[in-house]
């Protein structure tokens, strides 16, 4: 088989009718009705693979600023089939109780993916969320349980496992022992992605709820690093850059390697750097996955030079006795040890098929065909009632080992985690930190009472 037979054959196909259980003329006969929540950048892009793919209907609309929800609506209605806009709202809640919904898309800012998520399984969708699936442990715990209990299917937005060059580099490089043993892998970025500014707090702009943006996260004065895509320079939304970055390699490598649960989780660093901005994330930090015989060690600053741009500020590096493996989300490069010779991919584009991936608006080219194929998993798993290729499960998996990175790094010390009793190992005040306060009037989810 040679590799553009390997591709077709690989990550599902990009025909509908490729698909177990999936078809493009049954799909006609029922266009499942498609809800939003949360209608920024990465929302619309993701969104915008899916009606290129599947005949469905984008029904409605959720955000709290009116113009990013009127935009996105405009924006809706000239690509879905129907040419109709969706209906819109500014509360998650009423969109619900009015719509009859097959699929919800929660792209919101971390801290408000536990509610809409818990909230929609309930109302009986299935759901489609963005990494990480939370911002403490006992929200992820939470939402699997919603999950499990009302039967839904819950895809993660990790759309790394759905990727063509990373599956490949699984199966052709690490599955067939070509790296040999692994006894390393490094994760990695430099991206200067940290908020350095210090901008006055204002008064929102009036097309902003900002009260309800806020959510039940602590209310901070609204600053203009907040909304939009800003808000990541705040723990207080979400968990980092470890929350952001580290999440998407961390499972990364779980996937390709087959991982479960880490056996111990550490963690170094802080603000070493640069002390001036509001930002209040690391802007420096190492945390060590320990699966025993294998450390993932992962390291993030958002200043200087990465070590080799070769391979770019963002990725893996896998080293076994055999050679070494370089994955990023632009592709893969494979070294033997000794010499040999070494294996470069590149990542996927498919302009071809889908000519308006080229002039998309802020669209990140390179993940367009994976976020495709991440469609059609879900698609499939909702025929089957299957779990598709990025379960929640998964996805708390990662983002609760990524969380106990932080909650090490504040506690200064190595943490064990049951993941069958959903604790730290003898360690309360560790405990303590799994769980956010919700500011009033909103309740924190909790597994046994979804």
């Amino acid at each position: 088989m040679d590799r553009r037979d390997f591709l077709k054959a690989g990550v599902a196909g990009l025909a509908l009718s490729a698909i177990r259980g999936y078809s493009a003329e049954s799909a006609e006969e029922k266009a499942k009705r498609v809800a939003l929540i949360g209608c920024g950048w990465y929302g619309k892009s993701a969104l915008f693979r899916l009606l290129q793919i599947a005949p469905v209907e984008v029904v409605a609309l959720c955000d709290v600023d009116k113009n990013m929800l009127a935009e996105a609506a405009g924006m809706v209605a000239e690509r879905q089939k129907s040419r109709k806009k969706p209906r819109t709202y500014g509360d998650y809640r009423e969109l619900l109780k009015k719509e009859e919904l097959d699929i919800v898309q929660i792209s919101t800012p971390d801290h408000w993916h536990a509610l809409p998520m818990i909230a929609a399984v309930k109302a009986g969708a299935d759901v489609r969320v963005e990494k990480p699936i939370s911002v403490d442990v006992v929200e992820g715990q939470a939402m699997l349980a919603a999950a499990r209990k009302y039967n839904r299917v819950v895809q993660v937005h990790m759309q790394r496992r759905s990727t063509p060059h990373v599956v490949e580099a699984r199966d052709r490089i690490i599955r067939e022992g070509k790296l040999g043993k692994i006894g390393l892998v490094e994760v990695y970025c430099y991206y200067h992605m940290r908020a350095r500014g210090n901008p006055p707090d204002t008064e929102p702009p009036d097309y902003l709820d900002y009260e309800m943006w806020t959510g039940p996260a602590p209310m901070r004065p609204y600053n203009s690093l907040v909304h939009p895509r800003s808000w990541r320079a705040f723990m207080e939304y979400g968990n980092g850059i470890v929350g952001d970055m580290c999440v998407h390699m961390l499972d990364m490598v779980r996937f390709t390697l087959d991982l479960g649960w880490p056996k111990r989780i550490s963690s170094s660093g802080g603000i070493l750097v640069d002390k001036n901005s509001k930002a209040n994330i690391s802007d420096t930090q190492t945390a060590t996955f320990d699966y025993g015989d294998l450390p993932i060690i992962w390291q993030h600053r958002s200043y200087g030079d990465p070590p080799n741009s070769k391979y770019h500020p963002w990725g893996a590096a896998y080293y076994g006795d055999k050679g070494t493996l370089w994955l990023n989300v632009h592709g893969y490069d494979f070294v033997p040890q000794g010499g040999g010779q070494p294996t470069h991919v590149d990542v996927l584009y498919e302009y071809e098929k889908y000519p308006e991936d080229k002039t998309e608006k802020d669209l990140e080219r390179h993940v367009a065909a994976a976020m495709r194929r991440h469609w059609l998993s879900l698609l499939e798993a909702i025929e089957t009632r299957g779990k598709p290729v990025s379960d929640i499960e998964e996805g708390y998996i990662s983002a609760t080992s990524c969380i106990l990175a932080n909650v090490a790094l504040q506690l200064g010390r190595t943490l064990t985690f049951d993941p069958v009793k959903g604790l730290v190992v003898g360690d309360e005040e560790a405990n303590r930190l799994l769980r956010r306060p919700y500011r009033k009037p909103w309740v924190h989810p909790e597994p046994e009472g979804v």
